[in-house]
C-alpha cells in the first residue's frame, strides 16, 4: 500500500501586528519608566526631596500662620506645587538635552515611529512620578506633622484640576525651554535657576502675602503661583483665602491663568523644540 506525500505548504510570513495609537503611546510610557528607574540618584532625590524638605521645615517651624492654620499646612501646599513642576518642567528641561545632545532624539527622528510618541511617554512618566511624589508627600506629612487631607469631594475636585492643568502647564514649557540648551552639560544651568527663582518668589518658602510687592507681581506672571494658591484653597481653611492678594482664593483666576500657560507652552513648544542640537545641522 503505498502512500504519497503531500509536498509541504512555504510557510506565510506573518507579518507583524501594527499597534494602535494608545498601545505605542503606553509601550513608550513603559520604556520611560523603566529607564528613570534605573537611575537610583534620579528616583531617591526626585522622590526623596519635597520630603526631606517638609520634614525640615516642619520640623524648624511649628507654630501657626493664622489662627487654625499651621506652617505645615502652608507649607505642604507650596511642597505639592514645586514637586509637580521639578518633575515636569526642570526635569524635562534637563533630561531632554540630554538626549538630543546624545542623539536620541535625531535616531527616533529617523523611525517610523510617529513623533508625538516620544512626548506621550514623556507625559506618562510626568504624570506617573507626579502621582507618586504627591502621594508619598502627603502620607508623611499626614503620619509624622498631622495634616488634614481633604474631607470633601469638592475639595479632592479641585486638588485635581489644579494638579492637571498645572503639571500640564510645566510639562509644555519644560520641553519648550529644552531648546535652549546648546548641549547637555548646559540643561541644568537654564533651568535650574528659573525653577529656583520661581519657587522663592511664588509662597513655596514663605507666606506669599509676605513677599515683596513687587516679588508678587511678578510670581504673578507664572504659572507656579496660581498652583500653589489653588492648592491653598484645598488644604487651607475657607475663610484663609481673605488673606490671599485678591482677597479670596480666586479659583476662577487660577484655572484662566493656567490654561493660558498651557496654550503658550504648547506654542512654545511648536515654534521651538529642535531634534538635532546646531552641530548636527
Amino acid at each position: 500500500m503505498s502512500t504519497t506525500l503531500k509536498p509541504a505548504r512555504p510557510a506565510t510570513p506573518t507579518s507583524p501586528r501594527r499597534l494602535g495609537p494608545v498601545a505605542l503611546g503606553l509601550r513608550q510610557g513603559r520604556l520611560e519608566i523603566t529607564q528613570f528607574l534605573r537611575s537610583r540618584e534620579s528616583v531617591v532625590f526626585t522622590l526623596g526631596f519635597p520630603v526631606i524638605m517638609i520634614v525640615i521645615f516642619a520640623s524648624i517651624f511649628d507654630g501657626e500662620i493664622a489662627p487654625g492654620v499651621s506652617f505645615t499646612q502652608y507649607f505642604v501646599t507650596g511642597m505639592i506645587a514645586t514637586g509637580l513642576m521639578t518633575v515636569s518642567f526642570q526635569n524635562l528641561g534637563i533630561w531632554i538635552p540630554i538626549e538630543r545632545d546624545r542623539g536620541v532624539l535625531k535616531r527616533y527622528r529617523g523611525t517610523p515611529m510617529p513623533k508625538w510618541v516620544y512626548f506621550a511617554g514623556k507625559v506618562i512618566l510626568v504624570v506617573v512620578i507626579g502621582v507618586a511624589e504627591t502621594a508619598l508627600l502627603l502620607a508623611v506629612s499626614a503620619a509624622l506633622f498631622g495634616l488634614e487631607l481633604p474631607g470633601t469631594a469638592a475639595k479632592w475636585l479641585t486638588f485635581g484640576w489644579v494638579s492637571a492643568l498645572g503639571i500640564t502647564a510645566c510639562t509644555l514649557c519644560g520641553i519648550a525651554i529644552s531648546s535652549l540648551a546648546r548641549s547637555s552639560r548646559s540643561g541644568s544651568a537654564v533651568v535650574t535657576p528659573v525653577a529656583l527663582v520661581l519657587q522663592f518668589i511664588s509662597g513655596v518658602f514663605f507666606v506669599f502675602t509676605q513677599l515683596p510687592s513687587w516679588m508678587q507681581q511678578v510670581a504673578a506672571l507664572f504659572p507656579l503661583k496660581w498652583m500653589c494658591q489653588g492648592l491653598r484653597s484645598v488644604f487651607l481653611p475657607d475663610a484663609f483665602g481673605a488673606q490671599e492678594p485678591g482677597g479670596s482664593f480666586e479659583l476662577g483666576r487660577v484655572a484662566l491663568v493656567l490654561a493660558a500657560w498651557c496654550v503658550i507652552g504648547l506654542l512654545l513648544c511648536l515654534g521651538t523644540f529642535r531634534w538635532t542640537t546646531k552641530r548636527d545641522g
